[in-house]
């Protein structure tokens, strides 16, 4: 594969560090959704940014089923309409590796850019399918959402992949 100039070579994603990421966003996720705020329409979906992040990285890992599975159990979490969440993680996974290989030739800030409609479209379906239920609009504070997980977008990329970026055995005499 041709890199951009300046990209380092990373090493491949351990599968049990990507399913701790995965757990880990959905507990905090659930913590959030308990918490102070409890389900304000503003607050970030970390969920989606981790299963974002994951389908751009590693789209043979991490797809439309996972995102799905995952859908489904905050669906549950959070008592709404079963399949909401499942349906709008699904097409986040299913836009996210239909743009994987254009959105990595892009530089950090850049690619959160790119992701910001795929964040909005997801919230928009998820609106979509509650209206659809009967559920009255949840506010224009539900417009910021996507732009926070945007936001977020730079802060996954160092935290998740932190683990890859060391190098197997260091040495002084070799480059990489």
């Amino acid at each position: 594969m041709i890199m951009r100039p300046g990209q380092q070579l990373l090493l491949p994603a351990n599968p049990l560090f990507i399913a701790f990421s995965l757990l880990v966003a959905l507990g905090l996720n659930m913590l959030i959704n308990m918490g102070l705020w409890g389900r304000a329409a503003w607050v970030p979906d970390l969920l989606a940014v981790a299963l974002v992040f994951w389908s751009v990285h590693q789209p043979l890992r991490v797809g439309v089923g996972t995102a799905f599975f995952f859908g489904l159990v905050m669906d549950v979490h959070q008592g709404a309409l079963l399949g909401q969440h499942a349906l709008a993680y699904a097409a986040l996974g299913f836009l996210a590796i239909a743009m994987h290989r254009r959105l990595l030739w892009f530089p950090v800030p850049n690619q959160a850019i790119q992701v910001l409609p795929l964040f909005a479209a997801a919230h928009l379906l998820s609106m979509l399918v509650r209206a659809v239920a009967g559920d009255g609009f949840p506010g224009w504070t539900y417009l910021l959402s996507p732009v926070i997980e945007s936001a977020l977008w730079p802060v996954a990329s160092v935290l998740l992949l932190a683990p890859q970026r060391r190098a197997p055995d260091p040495d002084d005499n070799r480059p990489l």
